[in-house]
Order: C-alpha cells, then structure tokens, then sequence
C-alpha cells in the first residue's frame, strides 16, 4: 500500500512541470513579440519625425530632383555617350561625354523618347561649340548642363530665353507664366576631355 502513494504523488508533479515550462515559454514569446513591435514602431516614429525636420545627417539629401506632387519617383534617360571635336584651335581636342536627362515619371519619358535623336544632335551642336577650357571649368559644366536643358525644351516648345525688356518709358513688362517641360534636370554621367 505504501508503493501506491509514492507514484501517486510523483506523477502530478511532472503535469505542473511541463505546464510551468509551457506557460514560461509563452510568456517568454509575447516578452520577445512585444519587445520587437516596440522596436519597429519606435524606429517608424523616428524616421518620422526626422522626415519633419528635414532629415538627419545619415540620410542622403537629393535636393535637385524633384518628385511630383504624388510623390513619384522621377524617371532617367540615359543618352548614348558622345564623342566630339572640340572648337579649339587646332582640332585636335575631343570631349566624350554622358548626359541622362531626368523627367517627372515613366510616362513622361516615354513621350520623350520619341524625341532624343533631335534632342541628342543639338548637345552634339553645343558640344562642337565649346572649347576644352570651358568645359573643364566648373561654370563651364554648369552652363553647359543649363544650355542642355534649354535644348531638350526645344521639342516641347521651349527653348526660348526671353530677358526682361524694359520698354522706353523705363517699366518692366510682365514675364512669361512659367511652364512645365518634360525634361526636369540633366545629369553627367561621364565627363572627359582629351
């Protein structure tokens, strides 16, 4: 009689082991659950909030391109490098050069597309017209990269720089409204001068 008690009171104490380990693993798993929730969202809140501010140092600024006002991001167009004599005396300097052109969407570069061959040979013509110290100097790029853009507007309209006239009576005549053209920013993806 006395075997009986013995095995009776060593089983029950083996339920409440497992069911112990179980409840503690469960609770272990919602303490890990809940840690990690607590980690994204605090992460999520302070992209956020550094999204406000302008953004923090780690994050990469891309001020000159723009994204529409549903937040799309812009399109590229690379063009096939060019190889061009250069207007220095002598000809014997070349400039090979990357362009990608940068336009609102997708759609936006598909139409313009249509139109990189006309596109493609006015670069080549303001290309053929600069010389290699213009083009090494830093205002030479950046003029370059402007008169680009003027020549990719030209398709779609553009292209026609109309100073501020001031008529004999010394008033100022009211400008253009400002419009919109396909190609948003031009970008060099090689730059060589030989």
């Amino acid at each position: 009689m006395s075997d009986k008690p013995e095995a009776a009171e060593a089983k029950p104490p083996a339920k409440s082991k497992k069911m112990l380990m179980i409840i503690v693993g469960a609770v272990l798993l919602l303490v890990l659950v809940g840690g990690g929730a607590f980690f994204y969202i605090s992460k999520q809140r302070a992209a956020a909030a550094a999204a406000e501010d302008g953004g923090d140092d780690a994050a990469p600024q891309h001020a000159a391109v723009s994204h529409d006002a549903h937040g799309t991001p812009p399109a590229y167009l690379p063009m096939d490098n060019m190889v061009v004599n250069l207007a220095d005396p002598g000809g014997e300097r070349v400039a090979q050069i990357g362009i990608t052109l940068v336009v609102a969407d997708a759609h936006t570069g598909d139409n313009v597309k249509g139109y990189l061959p006309s596109i493609r040979s006015g670069v080549l013509m303001l290309i053929s017209q600069r010389t290699a110290e213009e083009l090494l100097s830093a205002e030479g790029k950046d003029k370059l990269k402007k008169d680009v853009l003027r020549e990719a507007s030209i398709p779609f309209g553009g292209g026609d720089e109309e100073p501020e006239d001031t008529s004999t009576d010394g008033k100022k005549k009211k400008k253009k409204a400002h419009v919109e053209y396909p190609v948003t920013d031009v970008l060099f993806s090689s730059f060589i001068v030989q």
